[in-house]
């Protein structure tokens, strides 16, 4: 044995070849964690006294490659001064470079995934051999960063500027024939030949068959560009890149620009500067709420992992009212792998719930994601019917019918008779009290709520309700049978409005007190998506529904009348009473037509203005600062009474809730780690400035009380 530590072995396999092998203790992927890069130091300074080394084959005893850095362990590095965090960053850069600088050739075998950190340690090796069915990218931009162990400096030398610049701008992983044809990798081997055929290679290369030093040699030096050719493919690139990443997000333009300034750079140099852009990246607020919420995705994962031993497996599932909703969820459910029942009283439903399904399948099968074959596997997964004739084998229901309590109790009562009895029941109400719900039902522990959102194929959340009588099994099976199609549940209380409803009220109960001072609903809009919102409030009013909004708001108002009943009638009431649903009816705020694109076309229409005339109260100069705070403040703090009343469990879930429900601007993070971001003390302030608004502005004992101790909700 040359070295062993707890993440890293080398061995001699004879003929002077050795073996580094990455094999973190105790964890079920490797990464690099401040132990690996320790030990990644000592066994390069190991290899380097092998008098009688001939090659080093890279390899991995786990499923994947390397996953890529800790990111739990470097946030708090993140933090740290610039100074301290280029240095660290050199000296780790200092240990690719010593590995990359091996008298001797190195072949890594790649296999399962390697990412970020774990990419760039095959960048560093002289040949790479790729399993088919491994993965490999730069994904660093999806948290705000670029990468920092030499992707800049390295892969554009090998695959060129172009390449380079689409992988890591894009930061999507890539698939072994991807990765073969630009030429990431050398050679591409069924996976169960991957180690043979790299040690084959490595044992080639130190016979001299192959000569490894050319092929080291422009990782070393300058891109092979000359200036006009440099300023061509940059130039471009940066006006492309921009477009595509927005203004919010910083790190793939900066990717660019750091290639470009290295460009006629020899490595160390060109690594240097790498450094340099990493460190301003990483002291940045958009880095700080991305990492966030990747932590946060590995929490909620984390947690709902753990009501697996709980779950009963579902082998087939029903919904229960068809049409839109439930053939989303049909085509969800049966996309996964799960049989399902759709069922309706009226088959113009069943047929709409159908459409909807092949509708979701012929995309894609259109953008070439499945066969047609598949398509049709996937249909006889879904089994319309007018009857509950086959419900006696279903494992859990979802009931989609119609918002209305007496309906949704009536038809839970009836199917309750219908499917066995340790089947699930669950509804997905927007609004309405699972607890409520649940008396009509002999057995409530069965019974909690499975809120999807709309379109079900695009949203990723659902929020799981747990109801005063709901059972931990059902929980753990709808969570289980959530994931298993695909999604991101959260486990709530019950309370009206649950998480996502209860927090999106107050914001539009902000947008329409603007309106009612006067300010114009598409300088809102404008407003509030430079703010970084998919759609601003009016638009997305439209794309709710106006008449599904005045009844959740309803249902709000009598839940918390004191901080969301109205005054009086606001601007969605006058649309409904104006008969103008929103992107459902044609017009709403804005008008719609449908111009044969796969949404409809949103158009203003001067007739609006005319019919919200009589709501304006007063005519008010406010500046956009102060638009964006009459929004935000109230869901802010709706979101902190979620938490402190315990209806969701952990910032994090609260978070990723409104990220993943009502689309809040990821690279802010969410609504507490906005909070976190303006310091809790501020925040408070501002609340207490608008305290003329009304009780939706004003803070809680806790929140002041947070603030006076310089608490945050995030470490």
């Amino acid at each position: 044995m040359i070295y062993k530590g707890k993440a890293i072995r080398v061995q001699a396999l004879g003929d002077g070849i050795a073996e580094m092998q990455f094999d973190l203790e105790g964890d079920s992927v490797n990464k690099f964690n401040r132990l690996t890069l320790n030990e990644f130091r000592q066994a390069v300074d190991a290899l380097r006294a092998e008098a009688t080394l001939k090659g080093v084959l890279v390899s991995s005893a786990k499923g994947m490659f390397i996953v890529g850095a800790d990111v739990t362990e470097f946030l708090e590095l993140f933090r740290a001064p610039e100074e301290e965090l280029r240095g660290w960053c050199l000296e780790i850069n200092r240990v690719f470079s010593d590995f990359e600088d091996l008298p001797v050739p190195t072949v890594v075998a790649i296999n399962g995934m390697a990412l970020g950190g774990g990419f760039e340690m095959c960048l560093a090796c002289d040949f790479r051999v790729m399993a088919e069915s491994a993965r490999v990218g730069l994904p660093e931009v999806k948290l705000g960063i670029n990468p920092g162990f030499g992707g800049t400096v390295r892969l554009p030398r090998l695959i060129g500027s172009d390449n380079a610049i689409e992988w890591i701008a894009a930061g999507k992983e890539n698939s072994a024939a991807e990765a073969l044809k630009v030429g990431a990798v050398d050679a591409v081997v069924a996976d169960d030949r991957l180690r043979e055929a790299a040690l084959d290679l490595v044992k080639r290369a130190a016979a001299g068959e192959l000569d490894f030093l050319s092929r080291r040699q422009p990782k070393l030096e300058p891109l092979k560009l000359g200036n006009i050719e440099q300023m061509m493919a940059f130039e471009s690139a940066k006006a492309y890149v921009a477009a595509q990443a927005g203004p919010h997000y910083l790190a793939p333009l900066a990717a660019v620009k750091t290639i470009q300034k290295a460009a006629n750079c020899a490595r160390e140099a060109a690594l240097e500067i790498e450094v340099g852009g990493f460190v301003k990246l990483a002291a940045t607020t958009v880095a700080q709420s991305l990492v966030g919420l990747f932590l946060n995705e590995q929490e909620l994962k984390r947690k709902a992992r753990k009501y697996d031993k709980d779950a009963r497996e579902v082998s087939l599932a029903a919904v229960l009212g068809a049409g839109i909703m439930g053939g989303g969820i049909a085509y969800q459910s049966a996309l996964k792998g799960t049989p399902i029942l759709m069922k309706d009283i009226r088959e113009d439903s069943i047929r709409q719930g159908l459409a909807e399904a092949d509708k979701q399948l012929a995309k894609r099968v259109e953008k070439g994601r499945m066969t047609v074959q598949q398509m049709a596997e996937v249909l006889n997964g879904i089994r319309p019917t007018l009857s509950y004739g086959d419900f006696r084998q279903v494992d859990l229901v979802v009931e989609a019918v119609v918002e209305k309590l007496e309906v949704k109790q009536a038809v839970l009562a009836e199917v309750e008779a219908q499917v066995p009895e340790d089947s699930v029941l669950t509804s997905n109400t927007s609004t309405i009290s699972i607890s409520l719900l649940a008396e009509s039902l002999k057995h409530p522990q069965r019974f909690c709520g499975m809120h999807f959102f709309n379109p079900v194929p695009l949203m990723p959340l659902v929020e799981v309700i747990r109801g005063r009588q709901t059972g931990e099994q059902t929980i753990a099976t709808t969570v289980a049978y959530a994931r298993k199609m695909g999604k991101t549940p959260i486990v709530v209380n019950d309370c009206p409005g649950f998480l996502v409803n209860r927090v999106l009220f107050p914001y539009f109960s902000g947008f329409t007190r603007l309106l009612a001072a006067g300010i114009d609903f598409r300088r809102i809009d404008r407003v509030m998506e430079a703010f970084g919102w998919p759609m601003g409030p009016a638009y997305l009013l439209d794309v709710v529904g106006i008449d599904t909004a005045v009844h959740a708001r309803n249902v709000l108002a009598e839940g918390y009348p004191e901080r969301m009943k109205e005054e009086g009638p606001t601007a969605i009431d006058m649309l409904l009473g104006a008969g103008r649903l929103g992107q459902k009816s044609g017009s709403g705020f804005y008008a719609y037509e449908h111009d044969g694109g796969s949404k409809p076309k949103k158009l203003e229409d001067p007739q609006v203005a005319e019919l919200l005339r009589p709501l304006v109260r007063e005519t008010r100069e406010l500046d956009d600062e102060e638009i964006v705070n009459r929004l935000m403040l109230p869901l802010c703090l709706e979101t902190v009474r979620c938490l402190e009343e315990g209806i969701v469990e952990s910032a994090a879930e609260a978070d990723m809730g409104l990220i993943y429900g009502i689309g809040f601007p990821p690279f802010r993070g969410g609504a507490l780690r906005y909070i976190d971001a303006l310091g809790v003390s501020r925040f408070v302030e501002l609340a207490d400035r608008h305290a003329e608004l009304g009780p939706l502005y004003q803070p809680t004992e806790k929140l002041r009380d947070m603030a006076r101790q310089g608490r945050t909700f995030f470490a």
